[in-house]
């Protein structure tokens, strides 16, 4: 398992020991896309639960927060700023995240639970207009911080 840092030599599976690592300035962004038909794209600011997109925001943000709880092997984080930003697109509602803290360790998971939380939030409070609704495109735009340095998604990775 030569590589993977959430297992040990034996391949059980560990919660990284992040102890010796120097807590720097960390940041990830992270994106998701709940595809939906225009009539349904055209009811959004009608909806009787409120604005969805003002609630998957919120909900995205909670999401980010609580990363730890829901992914076993994820350290708690303490995260000095998380925004969600949730816009409506040709294609549906654009997610777009960020997370940032300064730890030893990296959002880049908080950052994707923001994504998907508030994705999942759009579905949620859409599904009576239309059950075919997809969630998808759910991945890292970018990271900086940490050993491995930058990572921007379609970009030169190289250090």
């Amino acid at each position: 398992m030569s590589g993977l840092t959430h297992y040990d030599r034996t391949g059980a599976a560990r919660m990284v020991d992040v102890t010796r690592k120097p807590a720097t300035r960390r940041t990830a962004r992270a994106h998701a896309l709940v595809r939906m038909r225009a009539p349904v794209l055209d009811q959004l600011p009608a909806n009787p639960k409120g604005n969805p997109l003002e609630i998957a925001r919120i909900a995205g943000i909670a999401g980010a927060k609580r990363t730890a709880e829901l992914i076993p092997l994820c350290h708690p984080l303490m995260l000095t700023h998380v925004d969600v930003e949730a816009r409506v697109s040709r294609r549906g509602v654009e997610i777009l995240s960020t997370a940032t803290t300064t730890a030893a360790t990296g959002v880049e998971m908080e950052a994707l639970t923001a994504a998907a939380v508030a994705a999942l939030t759009i579905y949620d409070m859409t599904k009576a207009l239309d059950k075919s609704i997809e969630i998808s495109e759910l991945y890292l735009l970018e990271k900086t911080g940490g050993k491995s340095g930058r990572y921007q998604r379609g970009g030169d990775n190289s250090r």
